[in-house]
C-alpha cells in the first residue's frame, strides 16, 4: 500500500479526533458501510499507518505536572555512542521523547517529573549518567500551549 486515498484520510482523521469511535459511527461519518471500514481500518494498521491505539491521560491529574526539555550535547558523536545513548533513553519512562536533531546540540529530550526536585534527581541520577552525555540545558515549560498530536491531514 502506497498511498491512501481521501476516504483513507478521512478515517485517519476522525480516528485522531476520537480512537473510541465505534465501527458503526466512523463508518456512517465517512460514508462506508461497516464492513468496509472494518477491512480498510485493519488495512491501514497492517500497513502502519495507525500504529496504535491508547489512552491520553492528565499530567497533572498523575501528579506528573512539570514538563522539561532538555538539549544533550555528546561527548562524541559516533555510531557507537549515538547507539548506546539510544538504547539507554528508551529505558527511562521519565522521558516521553527523544529526537537526535541537527545544529548546536545532539538530541532534544522530553520528559516528565512531578516537580522540579525529582527534575534535579534524575537529572543528576540519570539523564547525565546516559552514555557519551557531556552537557545539558534545561527548558522548564511555563505553559503548554499545543498539545494535541494530531497529525495535519
Amino acid at each position: 500500500m502506497s498511498e491512501i486515498d481521501r476516504i483513507d484520510r478521512r478515517i485517519l482523521i476522525e480516528l485522531q479526533n476520537d480512537g473510541r469511535i465505534t465501527n458503526s459511527e466512523l463508518a456512517q461519518r465517512v460514508g462506508l458501510a461497516p464492513t468496509s471500514m472494518s477491512d480498510r481500518v485493519r488495512r491501514l494498521q497492517n500497513h502502519g499507518y495507525i500504529k496504535g491505539f491508547r489512552a491520553i491521560l492528565d499530567a497533572d491529574q498523575m501528579g506528573l505536572g512539570l514538563l522539561v526539555l532538555v538539549e544533550v550535547s555528546l561527548d562524541k558523536t559516533t555510531p557507537d555512542i549515538f547507539e548506546k545513548f539510544a538504547t539507554a533513553v528508551r529505558k527511562q519512562p521519565e522521558i516521553l521523547e527523544c529526537h537526535m536533531v541537527a545544529g548546536g546540540f545532539d538530541y532534544l529530550v522530553k520528559a516528565r517529573l512531578p516537580d522540579m526536585g525529582r527534575y534535579r534527581a534524575f537529572l543528576g541520577e540519570i539523564l547525565l549518567s546516559l552514555p557519551g552525555v557531556r552537557e545539558t540545558r534545561s527548558y522548564p515549560v511555563i505553559e503548554e500551549v499545543k498539545d494535541d498530536g494530531v497529525l495535519p491531514l
